[in-house]
């Protein structure tokens, strides 16, 4: 930290992504937890002209509470890496890997991590043709927050309808039956698994709307899946480089026992509002919200 009496954290929220509103919410929440940290707090809901107000401002850190693209997939980490300014979370190369979902299951199959089979294909092929044997999954290869995710059945007649709103490449992975559970990491410990329990779909309503889904944290589930997801999810990080917080999400079906557990994806910069999963872990581990954030910020400034 600088000799300032209190060390000025710029909070990076909103932004140009799909995922805006989420991380306005994570935003705002994250600054007010830091201003009742003793930190002196800008919030900057960053745009083109992100560098202009950073050299103005000069902050000690940044507090990247971005989400999506541009804030979550290495672009704004350049920046800040050029300006030479420390920030929170994964840097350029592990937030442009987690971001591309292809390239991320590269390195957890490199990694001897258990993943699903899965493809890259056009849209517009996507929509003519079934891929892949159904079930499966249709999603944007390097989006977040469940944002346009088409979920194929048994028996669809038809393939899926994508939206123009879709990227012209999507992945199609098949499907992962069972329960959807959730692992954070800070630093080098695994914080707690979650169990998602919704009445359907684990989409973006059900995400990021009060009452969408019900955690339960810690899960009720046999010390073998808790420790599978642990060391699972802290060799996902490390492969990928992340640093400070990440949270890896997993499928569970339950009558295969641990040969039942698949990896789906990592998040470097997960979810900073009331319902997310990640201060919930940290809570259970005995951490506030107050000590996340600072305990975020702090590691930042270790990584000068």
């Amino acid at each position: 930290m600088s000799s300032r009496a209190h060390p000025t954290v710029a909070v990076l929220l909103g932004g140009p992504s799909a995922e805006r509103e989420v991380s306005l919410s994570s935003g705002k929440e994250c600054a007010a937890a830091l201003r009742d940290e003793g930190f002196e707090v800008v919030e900057l809901d960053a745009g083109p002209d992100l560098p202009t107000r950073l050299a103005e401002i000069r902050p000690d850190v940044v507090f990247n509470a971005l989400h999506g693209r541009w804030g979550e997939d290495g672009c704004v980490q350049g920046i800040l890496e050029w300006m030479g300014i420390p920030y929170t979370h994964s840097g350029v190369l592990a937030s442009s890997l987690a971001m591309d979902k292809a390239r991320s299951k590269d390195v957890y199959r490199a990694a001897g991590l258990p993943i699903v089979e899965s493809v890259l294909a056009s849209r517009d092929e996507v929509r003519t043709r079934h891929v892949m044997p159904a079930p499966y999954v249709v999603k944007p290869n390097n989006e977040g927050s469940s944002v346009g995710v088409y979920l194929v059945m048994d028996g669809a007649n038809t393939p899926p309808q994508l939206s123009d709103e879709m990227p012209e490449t999507v992945m199609v992975e098949t499907y992962a039956p069972g329960r959807e559970l959730t692992t954070t990491v800070l630093g080098d410990r695994p914080l707690a698994v979650t169990d998602i329990l919704t009445d359907g779909w684990y989409d973006y309503s059900a995400k990021y709307e009060v009452g969408g889904s019900r955690h339960v944290v810690p899960a009720d589930v046999p010390d073998a899946i808790r420790d599978a997801c642990y060391d699972y999810a802290v060799r996902a990080h490390n492969a990928l480089g992340c640093r400070g917080m990440s949270r890896t999400d997993f499928r569970w079906d339950e009558t295969r026992g641990v040969d039942g557990l698949i990896l789906l994806e990592t998040n470097t910069q997960p979810g900073m509002t009331p319902t997310s999963l990640s201060p919930e872990q940290a809570g259970v581990a005995g951490m506030s919200f107050g000590a996340l954030c600072r305990w975020l910020v702090e590691d930042a400034s270790c990584n000068r």
